[in-house]
C-alpha cells in the first residue's frame, strides 16, 4: 500500500495521507534515497531528470521540517523559469495543504506590489526565478537571513541561462547554517564547483532513468560560421528531407527569433520556451502532433518532459556545453522503432566541444557538406516535375484546358504558355531564397580564448588600440550577454533592418551590457539610420557610433 511505503520514510502522517490522496503508488528511487537524508538536515545533490519525482523528493522533507507559527520565510526554492516556479509552487501547496502551508511563487512579468504584499502577510516557502528573487532581496522585501533550507532546481539550466552570479548572490544572502539541496539533470564542472563552495559534505544521489540508445540515430555535423547558421538551416530544409524537426537554441530569445525567421521563409515553426503559459505550450504541441507545423524551436528546459515519438530530425542550432545534454537532446528522435537524424551546426569555436561529445558517446559524428544552391534548385525542379506528372495522369483540369485554348487563340505559343504557368506555380519559392553562406573561418586558437571579466578587459584594450579592420567603423549596441544575445542575433537583426549583407559585417565583441560591431564604412549611414527599429525578439535595440 502507498501509505505503508511512505510511512517507512518517516514522514509526517498528514503528508503521508496527502500523498496517498494524490494517488501515488510507491516512492520513486530518487524519493526513497533523498527524503530520509533531507529529513536529517544534510545537504544533498541529486542528479535527476524531469519525471523522476524529484519535486516531491525535496518538497516532502521541507514540508515535514517546517515549524508552525513562524513569521519569516523558512525555505527557498530557486528555479530557472517562471513556468517551473509555478509548477513547483503548485506541487508544494498540494502536498502541504493539510498543514496549512503558505507558498508563494515569484518571477518576472508580475507586479512587484502583489508579491511584496504577500511576503509582508507571511509566507513559509518562496519559489522563484533568480532575477526576481534577487530584486526582492535588494528591495528588502525578501529576507533570507533565517531560511532553514535552499533548493536549487534544474541547476544546469540556470547555469546555461547565465544565472550563476545571481545564484551565488542569493546563497550569500541566505542564513549561514541552512540546508542546501541541488538538483540537476547533468553535472558540468561549474555546477560541481558551485556545490564545492556552498555545500557542506553533501550526500550525492543519481536517479535511474531510461538509457538513451543512439543506435537508431544517424549523427551529422555541418561546419558553418555563426553568422551563417540561419542560412545553413534553411538550406537543410530546402532539400525536403526534414519531415518534422525539434531545433535546440541556446536562449529563450533565440527560440522566438529563429521560429519567426523560419516561418517568414515558408517553413511553419513555433517556439517552445519557459516564458510560455501551459495553455500556450499545449496549443503549440497539438499543432505539431497534428502536423499543422513541422518545426519546434526549443530551449533545453522547455523540451524536458516532451514526449513525441515521430520526430525525424533533432537539430542543434547551438551545440550544448555538456556532452550528456547532447545525448538527451538527440534521444528525442529515432524512437518507437524508427530511425532518426541528429544534426549539429558546428561553428569554429565549438570544435573542441564536438570532440568532447564524441569522446563521451564513443561515436564518431560524421561531417557533411551543406546543400549548394544548385542542389536546392534541382530539388525544386524535380518536385515540380513530379507534381506535373501526377496531374497530367489524372487529367482533371478541364477549366485550365479551356484557358490554354483561349491563350492559343490569342496567338501565344504552347511552350511559352506552359513555361509561364510553371513560373506562376512556383511563385512561393521567392519566399524561400537560398541565402549565401561564407567559407568557414578557422577556429580561434585555444590560447587566445578569454572569458568573463578577462574578456571584457581584453575588449577594452582592443578598442583602445583601434582593433577594427581597415575600412570598418565600430558601432555600439545597447545589449549584450545579459540580454541573451549571440553573434547570430546581431548579424541577423542588422542584415534584416539595415538591409545589408550579413557576411559584410566584421568583428563582433559581446560584453555584459553592450556589443561592439564593426561594419563597412559604406554601410554606416544605412545602419545608423535604422536605430530605433532594431529588435531581437521583443527587445528593442539602439545603436550609436563609438
Amino acid at each position: 500500500m502507498i501509505i505503508n511505503e511512505f510511512i517507512k520514510l518517516q514522514l509526517h502522517p498528514q503528508l503521508v495521507q496527502r500523498v496517498a490522496d494524490l494517488g501515488y503508488i510507491n516512492p520513486t528511487p530518487i524519493q526513497s534515497a533523498v527524503i530520509p537524508v533531507m529529513l536529517t538536515g544534510r545537504d544533498v545533490i541529486g542528479q535527476a531528470q524531469t519525471g523522476t519525482g524529484k519535486t516531491a523528493a525535496f518538497s516532502l522533507p521541507i514540508l515535514h521540517n517546517l515549524a508552525k507559527g513562524q513569521d519569516h520565510v523558512q525555505s527557498l526554492v530557486v528555479t530557472p523559469t517562471r513556468e517551473l516556479a509555478m509548477q513547483v509552487a503548485d506541487a508544494m501547496y498540494k502536498y502541504g495543504c493539510n498543514l496549512n502551508v503558505r507558498v508563494l511563487a515569484v518571477y518576472g512579468g508580475q507586479p512587484y506590489s502583489r508579491q511584496i504584499n504577500c511576503l509582508k502577510k507571511g509566507v513559509d516557502i518562496v519559489v522563484g526565478t533568480p532575477g526576481r528573487l534577487l530584486d526582492l532581496v535588494r528591495q528588502k522585501a525578501l529576507d533570507l537571513g533565517r531560511v532553514s533550507s535552499v533548493v536549487l532546481d534544474e541547476a544546469d539550466e540556470m547555469l546555461s541561462m547565465g544565472f550563476i552570479e545571481e545564484i551565488e548572490s542569493i546563497l550569500k544572502e541566505a542564513s549561514t547554517h541552512h540546508q542546501t539541496a541541488l538538483f540537476s539533470a547533468t553535472m558540468p564542472q561549474r555546477i560541481k564547483r558551485l556545490a564545492g563552495r556552498y555545500m557542506r559534505e553533501p550526500v550525492s544521489f543519481s536517479s535511474e532513468h531510461k538509457q538513451i540508445t543512439l543506435a537508431a540515430i544517424e549523427q551529422r555535423y555541418y561546419p558553418v560560421n555563426d553568422a551563417d547558421k540561419l542560412a545553413a538551416l534553411t538550406r537543410l530544409f530546402g532539400v525536403g528531407q526534414i519531415t518534422s524537426a525539434l531545433i535546440f537554441a541556446g536562449t529563450r530569445l533565440a527560440t522566438g527569433h529563429l521560429a519567426n525567421e523560419l516561418a517568414l521563409r515558408g517553413f511553419p515553426a513555433e517556439a517552445l520556451n519557459g516564458d510560455m503559459s501551459q495553455d500556450a505550450r499545449e496549443r503549440v504541441l497539438n499543432l505539431f502532433r497534428k502536423n499543422r507545423i513541422r518545426v519546434l524551436v526549443a530551449t533545453d528546459v522547455a523540451a524536458r518532459g516532451l514526449d513525441i515519438d515521430d520526430i525525424s530530425h533533432v537539430i542543434n542550432y547551438d551545440l550544448p556545453r555538456d556532452p550528456e545534454l547532447y545525448v538527451h537532446r538527440i534521444g528525442r528522435t529515432g524512437r518507437a522503432g524508427k530511425t532518426g537524424i541528429a544534426v549539429s551546426l558546428l561553428a569554429p569555436k565549438d570544435r573542441r566541444r564536438l570532440s568532447m561529445i564524441e569522446a563521451y558517446t564513443n561515436q564518431k559524428i560524421i561531417k557533411f557538406a551543406l546543400p549548394t544552391a544548385e542542389d536546392i534548385h534541382l530539388y525544386r525542379d524535380t518536385q515540380l516535375l513530379e507534381q506535373m506528372t501526377v496531374w497530367l495522369k489524372r487529367g482533371r483540369c478541364r477549366r485550365e484546358q479551356e484557358l490554354v485554348k483561349k491563350l492559343l487563340e490569342g496567338g501565344h505559343e504552347l511552350g511559352k504558355i506552359a513555361a509561364v504557368a510553371l513560373k506562376l506555380a512556383r511563385a512561393e519559392e521567392k519566399q524561400r531564397p537560398v541565402d549565401p553562406v561564407g567559407e568557414v573561418q578557422d577556429a580561434i586558437p585555444e590560447k587566445t580564448r578569454v572569458s568573463g571579466k578577462k574578456e571584457e578587459k581584453k575588449g577594452r584594450r582592443d578598442r583602445a588600440v583601434g582593433s577594427h579592420e581597415k575600412g570598418m567603423v565600430r558601432l555600439i549596441f545597447n545589449t549584450g550577454k545579459r540580454g541573451g544575445i549571440s553573434v547570430n542575433h546581431i548579424v541577423g537583426t542588422i542584415a534584416h533592418f539595415a538591409d545589408i549583407p550579413g557576411k559584410s559585417i566584421g568583428r563582433i565583441l559581446i560584453q555584459g551590457k553592450k556589443t561592439f560591431v564593426d561594419v563597412p564604412e559604406q554601410f554606416m549611414g544605412q545602419v545608423l539610420a535604422k536605430t530605433g527599429a532594431y529588435r531581437i525578439g521583443k527587445q528593442k535595440i539602439t545603436v550609436e557610433r563609438e
